[in-house]
């Protein structure tokens, strides 16, 4: 799917929540667009992270856990909507009770915590063995409003990483984490899952290269598609049995980057974000990456979250003007059908 059709769609889904998207998508430019977002939904028990500037440094905001004092109407009960709140050794997230699977993941990425720091000591001399995990249900989340394993199996769509396991490798504990099923959404497996979507979490790994800090928010999305008769429409496919667990039409994958300006200046930093919505759908291998970028407000107004602050977005350049938006191919296919290449090919670690 084009960029063009995307950002119409991310258009239309932001017309429904509220005007003032068009702009966004016109100029391609979230640096220059003010955020008229609320921070918080009113009945919402736990507000997105924001990351933020704090004395020269970047930072990300706490989950909340705490419900605001309730109206006297609701005295006896809130009906939410509820977002679970999700800390995990490697990432935080908020679990969407209705749809069954995150309503956003949040990481911070460093080259220690990838395990690559050629400075940094691990903190456990055991990483993290995809082998040894095994994916579950998240006894966390209430009962009713639980993903199962069931809900998977046999409905054609895998159980996509949110947050990816080659991202908590410093420990077996904190892959385990990101083994539940709290961190899972439906995705196309073949195309998608397995390929396109795996070389954009490597290419998200490989940012702590060159910045020193790399934070990602994974935001599943249903956008709306313009139909034969000019109405726009959100049409989706729901698995489980009974159906319950929602299939997103899109994907968003929203980085913020930062890193001294200079060795003189350590606590001034040159900050970078970029947003990428890909479908959830097959994807050519030779998509470029820049073909899914989106302004950083257009996703936030379509999930409905505020992701950055105001400070951030005005003191941040594009991603793709601070460093190369490529994915690299890597088809673990290929080297399954032949052997002999398998040093040579292999996927992204997901």
């Amino acid at each position: 799917m084009s960029s063009t059709i995307i950002q119409a769609a991310i258009f239309a889904a932001g017309a429904v929540v509220g005007g003032g998207v068009a702009t966004a998508l016109v100029k391609r430019a979230s640096s220059s667009v003010p955020a008229h977002i609320p921070t918080q939904p009113a009945v919402s028990a736990i507000p997105p992270p924001v990351v933020d500037i704090t004395s020269g440094r970047t930072s990300i905001s706490a989950v909340a856990t705490t419900v605001p004092t309730l109206p006297a109407v609701l005295k006896y009960g809130n009906p939410g909507p509820i977002a679970d709140p999700i800390i995990r050794q490697a990432y935080v997230a908020a679990y969407d009770r209705r749809l069954r699977h995150p309503a956003w993941t949040a990481e911070h990425l460093t080259l220690a915590s990838l395990g690559r720091s050629r400075i940094v000591e691990p903190e456990s001399s055991e990483s993290g063995d995809r082998s040894k995990s095994a994916f579950m249900e998240d006894p966390s989340i209430p009962a009713p409003f639980r993903a199962r394993l069931q809900d998977y199996f046999r409905s054609g769509y895998d159980r996509g990483h949110m947050v990816p396991a080659a991202d908590a490798k410093f420990s077996q504990d904190a892959m385990n984490e990101t083994f539940y099923l709290s961190n899972m959404a439906p995705q196309v497996g073949e195309g998608f899952n397995r390929h396109y979507w795996a070389y954009l979490e490597d290419w998200c790994r490989r940012l702590t290269g060159n910045f020193s800090d790399v934070y990602v928010f994974t935001v599943p999305l249903y956008l709306p598609r313009k139909d034969a008769d000019g109405k726009w429409r959100v049409t989706h496919e729901v698995i489980g049995s009974p159906p319950n667990v929602a299939v997103p039409t899109h994907f968003a994958k929203v980085v913020l980057t930062s890193k001294p300006s200079s060795p003189a200046t350590p606590d001034i930093l040159d900050l970078s974000m970029g947003a990428f919505v890909l479908p959830n759908a097959i994807i050519p291998d030779d998509a470029p990456l820049e073909s899914f970028v989106v302004p950083v407000d257009a996703v936030e107004r379509a999930a409905g979250l505020t992701l950055f602050s105001d400070a951030v977005k005005s003191s941040s350049k594009h991603i793709c003007q601070s460093t190369k938006c490529e994915v690299i191919v890597r088809r673990f296919d290929d080297a399954r059908k032949k052997p002999d290449m398998r040093r040579a090919i292999s996927a992204p670690p997901k």
